[in-house]
Order: structure tokens, then C-alpha cells, then sequence
């Protein structure tokens, strides 16, 4: 608290980086054969390099930064495989896996499965919804924000809120170009005073006020900000990762002292994918 003029006044707090630690899977068979949301179009040429760069560029700002990255080994016949966001929610140990909607990604949950295995986690559960993982779970430290309307089925918040342990707030997506809630929610810090950032045309009009209630002084992006998966970012509490056309957003996250670290992910996105669809946080 700070005194002015005989009141105390509430200090902001600065932001601050805390250690995390990361899983991540390299584009080695990324493509885009298929076409399972808007971004998507199978007659777009992909470049696997120039994915692969972008990718590994990635992967070395996480490190650069003092986070621990570990990495999956990617399988041919899985070109998604790269988003290992949707891989599986991790919360103080104990691991929630995924069941995908489509049925072309489906394989991935039991390689990320049996990677969680082979680590000892032993308080691991496959999902009898659909659950496609952080793709639509949002840790904030004190609730688990779960988006659902295209892709995680609006029962697996109930289920992941049984085997993680945590309350679980549900959100309605109904922009399709918006269909996980990482490409129109992520959390900027954790905690009891948790931060987010959003673009508030991607929810419904109640969840739109569950959103303002609980966080009234959030980042909001705008469309432009959206449109180029400037959602999709990733965030350490102060470096927050973001694709380079997401500038609106990031002069705003400036101004309350973040520091925006802007990324090429081109190739990335033409599967609808951007930072955080490369990133599945381990949250201790």
C-alpha cells in the first residue's frame, strides 16, 4: 500500500517472470492434408523448413529466457502433432490427457500418453469426453477457465475439474475462427490477482460477463489483434510471446510492463496454430 493525501492507495504490482516448464514437438511432418478449422486450406503450400525455423526459434526464446523445455518426439502421419498444447492438462502433477475431435489428430493422445508414462507421472486419466487439453483449459493459478462450442465438449469441464482437483469456470467460443480458447484467451499472470488478456467477440454474451466480472481490468484485443492469432500467446508473468503481426496488443501489454517478444509463425499458422498451440505448460 502506498499513503496519498492520509489514504492508502493500492500499489500495482510490476510484472515479474517465474521459472516455467515447458513440452514442445518439433514440425518435422507438419502439413496441412486436411482441413478441420477455417484456417486451414489443404491447397496452400506448406514450407516444413521454414516451420521447422520458426519452431526452433521458439523453443530457444523459452530456454533463452531460463525456461526448461522438453521435447516429444513427433510421428509421421501426425501433422498436428506439433500443437502439444492439446496434448494434456498438467496441474500440481497430476495429468488430465486428451481425446481429440477430429479423428485425423486422434493418434497423438496416446504418444503424449505414453511420454507423461514413461516420466512417472503416475496420477495420469484419459478423458471419456471430448477434451482437446489447454487448447481450451486455461490455468490461472486459482480456477481452470474451460472454452467449449467447437472442438472440447462441455462435459469434459466437469470431468476435468474431478480429476485435477480445481474449480473449473466454463466459457462458450462462438466465432469458428476462434474454436480452441488459446487463439482468444491466455493468462498474462497467475495467481489470486491472475491477469488475462481476451478478444471479447469470440464468447458469447453471458461469458463476456463472467469474463468482465472476474477480471475487469484485462487486456482486450481487438479484431486485427485476433485475426492474426494474437491470443495465441504465451506468457512467464513477464515476457509475453506473440505472433509479430500482433503489434495493437503488444503496445498495450507494454504500456503495463510487460515485454512483448514478437515471433514469425507464418507457416505455423496456416494450421490455425500460433505460440501457445506449440506449448503445453507442466503448471507445479
Amino acid at each position: 500500500m502506498t499513503v496519498i493525501a492520509g489514504r492508502a492507495v493500492e500499489t500495482p504490482l510490476l510484472p515479474k517472470a517465474t521459472t516455467r516448464h515447458y513440452v514442445m514437438c518439433a514440425p518435422k511432418y507438419f502439413t496441412v492434408e486436411y482441413s478441420i478449422n477455417p484456417w486451414m486450406d489443404p491447397g496452400t503450400p506448406v514450407d516444413v523448413d521454414l516451420a521447422m525455423t520458426q519452431w526452433e526459434t521458439l523453443k530457444r526464446t523459452y530456454e533463452r529466457f531460463g525456461h526448461r523445455v522438453e521435447v516429444v518426439e513427433p510421428q509421421p502421419g501426425l501433422p498436428d502433432m506439433v500443437f502439444a498444447a492439446n496434448s494434456a492438462t498438467v496441474i500440481d502433477g497430476r495429468v488430465l490427457g486428451a481425446r481429440f475431435r477430429a479423428p485425423q489428430r486422434a493418434a497423438e493422445a496416446e504418444h503424449f500418453r505414453r511420454w507423461f508414462t514413461t516420466r512417472g507421472y503416475r496420477n495420469l486419466v484419459m478423458p471419456s469426453r471430448i477434451n482437446e487439453a489447454e487448447g481450451d483449459f486455461a490455468w490461472t493459478g486459482e480456477v481452470l477457465l474451460a472454452g467449449s462450442g467447437f472442438r472440447t465438449d462441455p462435459d469434459a469441464h466437469a470431468e476435468a475439474q474431478e480429476v485435477l482437483g480445481v474449480p473449473v469456470v466454463s466459457l462458450q467460443l462462438v466465432d469458428p475462427r476462434y474454436y480452441h480458447l488459446d487463439t482468444a484467451l491466455f493468462v498474462l499472470e497467475r495467481g489470486a490477482r491472475a491477469q488475462i488478456a481476451y478478444y471479447p467477440e469470440a464468447f458469447s454474451p453471458g461469458s463476456r460477463r463472467v469474463l468482465d466480472r472476474m477480471f475487469p481490468d484485462a487486456v482486450i484485443a481487438d479484431a486485427a489483434d485476433a485475426a492474426c492469432l494474437g491470443l495465441n500467446g504465451v506468457s512467464d508473468g513477464q515476457h509475453v510471446v506473440l505472433p509479430m503481426e500482433a503489434t495493437g496488443i503488444a503496445a498495450q501489454l507494454a504500456d503495463r510492463g510487460y515485454e512483448p517478444i514478437l515471433l514469425n509463425i507464418s507457416e505455423l499458422r496456416k494450421s490455425g496454430g500460433g505460440p501457445k498451440c506449440c506449448t503445453l505448460e507442466l503448471h507445479a
